[in-house]
């Protein structure tokens, strides 16, 4: 084999293996960006059953913001807050790591129904929720790496 022929192997090879690093760059990061997606989806899921429930207007009013916090308050009753996590997963779809993913719910009684106001929610529902945060998180990883999809929780 000429140098110039075993040069050019070894390029083509080169080129096979940046091929192969810039698939499995592709492949982790998008297994990330279903770990984001998958994260903000069960924080959302878990502070929306925490919540306490009445007429569904507090369920139906948390929301789910990427890259800016939602502002105002919705009409929408949500009595077991499936609609709410439905709109957030679709919402979250294009979601990625290094996204700011805010949850919130603008009711004037959210604060005082996180700090126990409700006899339903007497520790509040972020607190409880926060304090899976590595739960949540970990699902969601173990999820990526079984191939799970960027939808529910």
């Amino acid at each position: 084999m000429s140098t110039v022929s075993r040069t050019d192997a070894k390029v083509r090879k080169g080129a096979s293996f940046s091929r192969q690093v810039a698939a499995f760059v592709g492949a982790t990061n998008e297994k990330a960006n279903v770990v984001v997606r998958k994260t903000a989806l069960g924080l959302l899921a878990n502070v929306v059953e925490a919540s306490p429930v009445d007429t569904g207007r507090f369920r139906g009013n948390w929301q789910v913001g990427i890259g800016a916090r939602p502002s105002g308050t919705t009409e929408a009753s949500d009595k077991d807050g499936s609609s709410v996590v439905t709109a957030a997963a679709s919402q979250l779809e294009d979601s990625k790591l290094g996204d700011t993913v805010y949850v919130t719910n603008n009711l004037p009684y959210a604060r005082r129904l996180e700090f126990g106001h409700s006899a339903q929610a007497p520790r509040g529902m972020v607190r409880v929720t926060v304090a899976r945060l590595r739960e949540i998180l970990e699902g969601a990883v173990e999820d990526a790496k079984q191939g799970g999809g960027g939808g529910g929780t």
